[in-house]
């Protein structure tokens, strides 16, 4: 029997309550067991699939249908790009909502559950009947992935070995770049059969993904013992700095709006090159499919913070050479290097996120949902003014994506201002409290 374990038999009262608290913040114990249930590699799958099904196609598979939703005469212009405001206005409206869907439903039936909605918002998409009717079923779709994307991480990460924490967010999120990448290729062989047929054929492909991860969730477990009052919240180890990343986050989901909404047009109609929009768009895709991981594994390579300020200096710089790009080779190149970054900047941020949040998986989700607000509500609002802007500057391409840039730009500051943010005095007791009593703990044993 290990000293640890003698002394968890004999202490009594506050000390042993003590000795185990100290055990179950540490998070050693939480972060290194396999689900019950489902294996590990299934439980990610899951997580991938959920982000696939609930962002990479409910959000991004619009994007290359706008030409066609045009074309066809289903909508105007202006309607549309409205209608695909309306995706991050749900967006913000789930994020908002999904801690309390996940206290009301728990993460296995939240996550299952919006799966099936985001798949029903894609079927009813496939008939026309009014722009309230597409209005109300976009806002659905993006509500779904607004609970998916804040509740995904923390049912699945929790029970995965943490040495790896960019790999293993990059693995959940990959299924944005996937979702980005199918849409460019399906997307283009679907709209042979039409339009209404395409969004039914991808209502069908996520139905087939809800049902093949709905028994992939792990099983939530009971913390090894009740929370002392307050506890559970957790207070930040760098409150301010992680206040200044929710601002950053904010621009960089401004920074990469433009393209994400705009890029397959600007292509098709704005340089009238009809199909190579969609070439261009898979291009973007490609891009999507080794973000997530390639970033993530730049983050456990440099650290979150220094991955996170590199990635969006490559990208305004990117985005601000797309404002002034006329040749098609040009283009394709920046789609790669901009694809890249709307799914690979999630497990960056995520990570970075949890350094700041401290220990605690409770304080890490509290704070990872915070992020999640501040990102959707910045896609949404901005959404909208790139709508207006570009109703108003007579359908000007690239003066969406310069101002995608500027917010870039204004990230980088906020990120480097960060760097230098000062950590408060009663944060770092707490940190150095909690070391304390990691080490004593492991003196005693």
């Amino acid at each position: 029997m290990t000293g640890l374990s003698k002394m968890a038999r004999v202490a009594d009262g506050a000390g042993g309550a003590w000795i185990r608290r100290d055990r179950a913040e540490s998070g050693n114990e939480h972060m290194s067991t396999t689900p019950p249930g489902p294996a590990a590699w299934r439980a990610t799958a899951a997580g991938a699939s959920a982000s696939f099904v609930g962002i990479g196609l409910a959000r991004f598979a619009y994007t290359p249908l706008v030409p066609e939703l045009i074309n066809a005469h289903w909508f105007s212009p202006s309607a549309v790009a409205y209608l695909g405001a309306a995706n991050l206005a749900g967006y913000l409206a789930g994020a908002l909502s999904a801690r309390r869907v996940g206290r009301w439903l728990g993460d296995r039936r939240a996550l299952r559950w919006m799966m099936a909605l985001a798949t029903l918002a894609l079927l009813a998409c496939s008939v026309p009947v009014s722009v309230p009717w597409f209005f109300f079923w976009r806002l659905a779709s993006g509500l779904a992935g607004g609970v998916i994307m804040v509740r995904v991480a923390g049912a699945v990460l929790p029970y995965l070995k943490g040495e790896r924490r960019g790999l293993a967010g990059g693995a959940i999120f990959a299924g944005l770049g996937v979702g980005i990448a199918a849409s460019g290729t399906l997307v283009p062989l679907l709209l042979r059969l039409g339009l209404s047929r395409t969004w039914a054929g991808l209502a069908v492909l996520c139905a087939l993904l809800t049902a093949l991860s709905w028994n992939g969730w792990p099983r939530p477990t009971a913390p090894a013992v009740p929370s002392a009052p307050g506890e559970g919240q957790g207070r930040p180890v760098r409150p301010a700095r992680l206040r200044l990343l929710l601002v950053e986050y904010a621009l960089i989901s401004m920074g990469l709006t433009p393209a994400m909404a705009f890029l397959a047009d600007f292509v098709s109609r704005g340089l009238g090159r009809g199909s190579a929009g969609s070439t261009v768009w898979i291009l973007y895709g490609l891009g999507a499919l080794v973000g997530p991981t390639l970033y993530g594994l730049l983050g456990d390579r440099l650290g979150f913070a220094r991955a996170l300020l590199l990635i969006t200096l490559v990208q305004a710089g990117a985005l601000a050479a797309l404002a002034a790009a006329h040749s098609l080779p040009e283009i394709a190149v920046l789609s790669v290097v901009i694809g890249s970054y709307p799914p690979g900047v999630v497990p960056v941020v995520l990570g970075r996120v949890h350094e700041l949040a401290g220990r605690r998986p409770e304080a890490q989700s509290a704070a990872w949902g915070r992020a999640t607000v501040a990102g959707a509500l910045s896609l949404a609002l901005s959404a909208y003014l790139y709508s207006y802007v570009f109703a108003r500057s007579g359908q000007d391409h690239r003066t969406l994506f310069l101002i995608g840039a500027a917010a870039l730009c204004l990230a980088l500051v906020v990120g480097a201002a960060a760097r230098f943010a000062r950590v408060p005095a009663v944060a770092e007791e707490e940190a150095a409290h909690h070391i304390a009593g990691v080490r004593g703990a492991s003196v005693r044993e």
